[in-house]
């Protein structure tokens, strides 16, 4: 990934956060032709044992299932707003343009689990998307009987232990002061993913320039 020391997220709460917010992520492997396999899939990190894992489901008997069962080694792409930049906003505007974003990526291995460990993942999975309303009739244990165990035959749930934790939160850290401004004020008006990155860029102003923030 871009690998910029001034673009690193440290922060492991702001990183834990940033994954709760998007938790639809790319899951990405290697078959056993060598061939590259992804799917997007909701996952959920947790801390276990003093380790960071992700927790999850997909179908079963896909050309990614098989995959990973093959190759347990697997990258998690969390991805977040981003937005152009255009040079014509830095106070050099014959400057090249680039793309302001947020993204983690997870390196680890794959281990598939069983039924019961499914069932308490839709639970979970449910609750957590429907708010917390276990009056919700989309909840797990308010479906029918009948639909839930077809289910629970089509799909597997999965656990990656997370070995790497990546970060790149690209955000005009490089630039000046006066440069750095003018960006946040002309992503403003560019729409929910500008607005995003504008709101990110202000509320790191201080920790960017600490002595003119």
């Amino acid at each position: 990934m871009y690998d910029l020391p001034y673009h690193k997220e440290r922060d492991p709460a702001v990183i834990a956060a940033f994954v709760r917010e998007h938790p639809f992520a790319f899951l990405i492997g290697c078959g056993a032709d060598g061939g590259p396999v992804a799917t997007q899939v909701p996952v959920f990190m947790e801390e276990r044992d003093g380790r960071t894992r992700l927790r999850g489901h997909l179908m079963r008997g896909t050309d990614h299932h098989k995959a990973f069962v093959q190759n347990e080694r697997v990258l998690v792409v969390f991805s977040g707003a981003h937005a152009y930049v255009s040079g014509t906003w830095y106070r050099d505007p014959q400057t090249p343009s680039t793309w302001n974003y947020m993204s983690v990526h997870a390196r680890g291995t794959i281990r598939f689990l069983d039924a019961a460990a499914l069932e308490d993942m839709l639970r979970e999975l449910t609750l957590y998307f429907e708010d917390g309303d276990a009056a919700s009739p989309t909840v797990y244990d308010n479906l029918p009987s009948r639909l839930t165990a077809r289910l629970v035959r089509q799909i597997v749930a999965f656990e990656v232990e997370v070995t790497d934790l990546d970060t790149t939160f690209k955000l005009s850290q490089d630039r000046d002061l006066e440069s750095y401004r003018s960006i946040i004020e002309r992503l403003k008006g560019r729409g929910e993913n500008g607005a995003t990155i504008a709101a990110e860029m202000e509320k790191r102003l201080r920790d960017v320039f600490p002595e003119d923030g």
